[in-house]
């Protein structure tokens, strides 16, 4: 039995929590201890029945065997992903056995597959990356590492995410069509054709309405 911390305590890691709570129902794999949050406020706390055990900072101080960063914000939770795995930290995967995943598709380490989501055969899934309730990912995708596929949002055959971008709430992309690192569509929106990196894009059909400067683009 794998012993789990997940790395945040907001709305996101529990639902992490509920996944890997509803996995157990199934199999017992995998044992949830509890959080870790930043927010030292938290410390004690319990959500959804674990507690709240310290911050991040203290991981090495508890007795665990894998991890799930439960933080949003992609280029937050890749900081932490990378810090923890050139410290040899081992990491977790999260599937909701209500989730529709096709049988040739692996769930790698650290990302997380929601309720009601669909990956279709073919697809590649990046590590670190969330494919949040309800998204459609279809068939020979290949979806970056520490990318946000957002609820209720659908990406046709064909389709390519870069590392780190983010597919806004409800937003469609079409088949054979490409979203650049670190890119955001914005949700609703309609990608017809191909996003550059690091742009964010909106509307149906999806411009492109910002640029990043060159000072803040990740690498």
């Amino acid at each position: 039995m794998r012993r789990v911390l997940i790395l945040g305590a907001g709305g996101h890691a529990q639902v992490i929590a509920d996944i890997l709570m509803c996995n157990g129902e199934v199999d017992n794999c995998i044992q949830l201890i509890g959080y870790l949050d930043d927010n030292p406020e938290l410390t004690g706390k319990n959500r959804l029945g674990y507690p709240i055990l310290g911050t991040i900072g203290e991981l090495s101080a508890i007795d665990h065997d894998a991890v799930i960063v439960a933080i949003g914000h992609n280029q937050r939770r890749r900081t932490i992903f990378e810090h923890l795995l050139s410290e040899g930290e081992h990491f977790a995967s999260a599937c909701h056995p209500r989730a529709i995943v096709a049988r040739d598709v692996v769930v790698p380490p650290g990302s997380v597959v929601c309720a009601g989501v669909v990956v279709n055969c073919g697809t590649l899934i990046g590590e670190n990356t969330i494919l949040n309730t309800s998204c459609s990912v279809d068939h020979h995708n290949q979806i970056g590492s520490h990318v946000h596929i957002a609820p209720g949002s659908h990406l046709g055959g064909d389709v390519i995410v870069g590392a780190g971008a983010l597919i806004g709430i409800g937003a469609t992309v079409m088949p054979q069509c490409t979203v650049g690192p670190w890119s955001t569509v914005g949700a609703g929106a309609l990608v017809h054709r191909d996003v550059p990196e690091h742009v964010v894009a909106v509307g149906v059909p999806a411009r492109i309405v910002y640029r990043l400067p060159p000072e803040t683009l990740a690498t």
